[in-house]
């Protein structure tokens, strides 16, 4: 934190630093479950955080209110955040990954052709700081959790190729 110094009136004051990512809510559900006391309802945040340069990453989480689960998935996915190789703001080579039904296809384009990509996709995609990428979800399903699972681990399958001379 920064201490910030008010020379007129003497007081001092406290500002949390500017963050650099962007975080944005992917999915937000109420879920429930039957115990011998009843039902207990709890809440299900699903968070993808980018800071569109190269880094993103996925949180899920679980809590009492809405608040507290949306926090918590937060603070997960600034905690596995995963490096995106880029060249010319397009990824290396093509790349297929699986994750339970969902299969998604990223393939690199041209610069202007601009995000083909849908849903899922397209935010983790802006959110990593890809700018000109052809992509598309195979799997016969569109559960966004897999979808998003599924681009990330596409994402880090992604090298960056060295040519030996």
């Amino acid at each position: 934190m920064m201490r910030i110094q008010n020379r007129r009136e003497g007081e001092r004051r406290f500002e949390k630093p500017k963050d650099e990512f962007e975080s944005k809510l992917l999915d937000l559900s109420r879920v429930s479950h039957t115990r011998a006391g009843g039902k207990k309802m709890r809440f299900r945040a699903v968070i993808i955080t980018g800071n569109k340069n190269g880094k993103v990453g996925l949180g899920i989480a679980k809590g009492a209110d809405v608040q507290l689960a949306v926090e918590k998935a937060t603070r997960l996915s600034k905690k596995y955040l995963i490096e995106v190789p880029t060249i010319r703001d397009t990824i290396p080579h093509e790349v297929q990954a699986k994750f339970g039904a969902a299969k998604v296809l990223l393939r690199p384009q041209g610069k202007g052709r601009g995000l083909v990509a849908g849903g899922t996709v397209r935010i983790v995609c802006v959110l990593a700081g890809i700018k000109n990428i052809s992509s598309k979800i195979l799997g016969n399903t569109g559960n966004k959790i897999n979808n998003a699972k599924a681009t990330i681990i596409a994402l880090k399958k992604l090298r960056l190729r060295t040519s030996i001379k």
